[in-house]
């Protein structure tokens, strides 16, 4: 290993169960990567591809309910933890039944300097790191599961954005993204994400932060995509994707999004024996070469795009008596006018089995979409899936109904009425089993719509009168990318009368029926980045939601200094030399100690940028808890 190779990117804890765990890591050099836990040792060479290099460990002899420390070595050297005083840990699930679960979407990974902090607000995975690090570990969360937009491809950073400036300029990224800029609206994307290595550029950037870098190698997380992993409305419609797969770009952007997903966040959903089935990962670890891997890549990449069963990016997984069920309701939607739906036909079957197999205490399907909208949002989706069918020769009612769901993001559940009803059904369907079966809630977890709150779901269907089953859904987001005021309004007028009313009677116009369900908004609607937490015990469930704050200096005098070059305090009103969970702990002492990134944008060789934003410390965030509430009493 030369000396300067190193951990870029992670390491991310993925998987854990009883006895077994996966760790995901990215190299800066071909290596061999080591994980010690316990008295276990495990190696792995890694592997080449775009000119990245990964490797993913599978730990097999994890002792069941017990906390242990792990660390990283590349070719003999220690490269993990950075901080001896915050090590990362491996938590095999608790002797008793509880089980937390943290979740969110929607989190841009922009830098956490003053004026990023005062332009999008606190980050909730900053918080919830700073949170652990001075809170009992029993009361840590289990596993977090985050419900899409991990990135945005199609919104890059400040710093991303002057960085693909210079590429471009240089030359550099797919000859047709280049020969996209000034063809105007859609059709233009010389400014965003479209291959591999660009995109590498976005994990690096969201997960490089010291504290969420700590954070994700110790809380295993569950990933699932939606459409800023690739491009915003993604796969809304048929005519939506008959233009955009027409471009010449499309196929690069594909190839970028799917790949470097597969190997950025799908990998790691996967348990051990999963990954020992899955053909392309096996492809990978078995091939002679970074090209081999690169086309192997690049195939499924465009297979997955275009062939219905190229691929599957759903998967489930158990914590004791609870199923987590991760659907991805984006890349396999099926969008023939007639006939829209939200996920395939092999996608919803494997859906149906893993829902109804499940002989759980509680039922948990996070889907990147709210599947129950504010009440007149879900009206009006319904009414424009009609209006706005795809078809020759198409009215101009039809035309401005596709104007109108892709200015306002008319694509979730209700936009797909046939797959809304279908998993009402499928709901009731495990609502109405008799006896024990019955799970004591199904909880569908929702994000994307930049808002949180909380829903009581009441299954109408004779089939569940009696049911015990207590049904809610919960959507948190963002985790950090908050709503434009404007939209915030529509929010809060969509679940306040007359205007359900009156966009119930607008579906109806138009042939759409009433479902065979009924729900409410009991808590929220909530507009500041966040988290949410169940936490499952037996078969009681409860959620506590929690949203960030920036803690600035001087009542916030500090937050309006950074409205000034050069008038940023150094210290940020914080104790212990800065450190990045307040003093309790290390884990950001100087810029580049989290993870040795190279520093973007314009700095002087003391980290401090020239509009006077330092990128050595930054205010201290933290997480207010809002509501907590039982859901199965």
């Amino acid at each position: 290993m030369s000396p300067s190779t190193e951990i870029l990117v992670g390491p991310l804890l993925r998987y854990v169960d009883a006895t077994d765990a996966t760790v995901w890591v990215e190299v800066s050099a071909p290596c061999r990567v080591t994980i010690r836990a316990g008295g276990e040792e495990v190696t792995e060479a890694s592997w080449g591809v775009f000119g990245h290099h990964f490797a993913v460990l599978h730990l097999r002899q994890l002792r069941a309910g017990v906390e242990t420390p792990y660390e990283l070595e590349l070719d003999g050297r220690t490269a993990w933890p950075l901080d001896p005083d915050r090590p990362s840990v491996i938590r095999t699930p608790r002797a008793d039944d509880t089980v937390r679960l943290a979740f969110g979407s929607c989190r841009r990974g922009e830098s956490q300097t003053p004026a990023a902090l005062r332009k999008i607000g606190a980050d909730a995975l900053v918080a919830l790191s700073h949170q652990m690090a001075h809170t009992d570990h029993g009361n840590w969360p289990d596993a977090m599961l985050l419900l899409g937009d991990q990135v945005y491809a199609d919104i890059p950073s400040r710093d991303i954005a002057e960085r693909l400036a210079e590429r471009r300029r240089a030359g550099g990224g797919p000859q047709a993204v280049r020969d996209s800029a000034g063809a105007g609206g859609d059709r233009d994307v010389s400014g965003e994400i479209c291959d591999f290595e660009e995109y590498s550029w976005l994990y690096h950037e969201s997960w490089r932060d010291p504290d969420v870098r700590w954070l994700l190698s110790t809380v295993p997380s569950c990933m699932i995509l939606d459409d800023h992993d690739l491009r915003d409305d993604w796969n809304s419609s048929h005519s939506w994707r008959r233009e955009m797969t027409a471009q010449p770009w499309w196929r690069d952007r594909v190839i970028g999004a799917f790949a470097s997903y597969f190997v950025y966040q799908h990998l790691g959903n996967l348990a051990p024996d999963e990954l020992d089935e899955n053909s392309v990962y096996q492809a990978i670890r078995t091939a002679d070469s970074d090209a081999e891997r690169e086309r192997i890549l690049s195939d499924f990449a465009v297979a997955a795009d275009c062939e219905r069963g190229a691929s599957q990016w759903s998967f489930k997984r158990d914590f004791g008596r609870v199923r987590v069920v991760m659907l991805d309701v984006r890349a396999s939607r099926h969008l023939e006018p007639g006939d829209r739906r939200v996920m395939d036909d092999g996608e919803w079957e494997w859906t149906r089995r893993a829902c109804l197999d499940a002989d759980v205490d509680h039922l948990v399907i996070g889907s990147s979409l709210p599947a129950f909208m504010l009440p007149a949002l879900h009206h009006v989706e319904g009414w424009n899936e009609v209006t706005a069918r795809d078809r020759p020769n198409k009215p101009v009612s039809a035309r401005v109904g596709e104007w109108i769901r892709l200015t306002v993001d008319l694509e979730h559940w209700a936009a797909f009425r046939s797959s809304f009803d279908d998993l009402v059904g499928l709901l009731t369907e495990v609502a109405a089993r008799e006896g024990t079966r019955a799970p004591a809630s199904i909880l569908m977890l929702g994000g994307d719509v930049h808002c949180s709150y909380l829903e009581e779901i009441d299954l109408t269907a004779p089939a569940a009168a009696d049911s015990p089953t207590r049904v809610h859904q919960l959507v948190m987001s963002p985790f950090r990318n908050p709503l434009h005021q404007p939209i915030r309004v529509v929010n809060r007028l969509s679940v306040r009368e007359p205007v359900p009313a009156l966009t119930r009677r607008l579906a109806r116009s138009v042939g759409v029926r009433e479902p065979a369900v009924r729900w409410r908004v009991t808590d929220g609607v909530w507009f500041d980045n966040g988290v949410m937490t169940l936490v499952l015990r037996g078969r009681r469930a409860s959620v506590q939601v929690d949203h960030a704050v920036v803690e600035w200096p001087a009542r916030g005098l500090g937050k309006l200094l950074t409205l000034v070059p050069n008038l940023a305090p150094d210290s940020w009103g914080r104790r212990g030399g800065g450190r990045a969970d307040g003093g309790e702990r290390g884990g950001e002492r100087g810029g580049e100690r989290g993870g040795g990134a190279p520093r973007q944008g314009g700095t002087s060789p003391r980290g401090r940028r020239q509009d006077g934003d330092s990128l050595e410390r930054k205010p201290r965030q933290v997480l207010r808890r809002t509501v907590t509430k039982d859901l199965t009493g």
